[in-house]
């Protein structure tokens, strides 16, 4: 009978260090699995910060190249008014020296039109002279 007792405490000695030794690989999976998953929700944080700091700058970028481009068509609204009313007085002006010529002015007309092709050259200086400043 105490055979059977020490039988007994021995396998339930050995039973118990068995099942400490389950348990504790079972645990230090466990952490492994966890200190990866840490490892990845880091990562992943990480990755969502860089893409938000990304996300601002590409908006701000966005921002930027909106007022460039408002200020851009401000320019071109107002060089396109400027050339309307560039655009009427030229027409007034040809209806004048058509007139001076129909009149039977032609020398007045050949100093009109002279005129007129003197301020077509300065103003294509001007606009050669601004593409090379440029």
């Amino acid at each position: 009978m105490t055979q059977i007792y020490i039988y007994t405490i021995i396998a339930f000695i050995i039973g118990f260090i068995l099942a400490w030794i389950i348990r504790t690989l079972a645990m230090e999976k466990i952490k492994k699995l966890l200190k990866s998953t840490q490892g990845y929700l880091e990562s992943e944080t990480l990755k969502k910060e860089t893409l938000q700091k990304e996300n601002i700058q590409v908006h701000q970028k966005k921002q930027i190249a909106e007022m460039e481009c408002g200020k851009k068509l401000e320019q071109v609204l107002e060089l396109n008014k400027m050339l309307d009313s560039d655009i009427l007085l030229l027409q007034k002006s040809n209806e004048e020296t058509e007139a001076l010529l129909a009149e039977g002015q032609p020398a007045i007309h050949l100093l009109k039109m002279q005129l007129i092709e003197a301020n077509n050259t300065i103003a294509r200086y001007k606009a050669q002279q601004q593409q090379t400043n440029k």
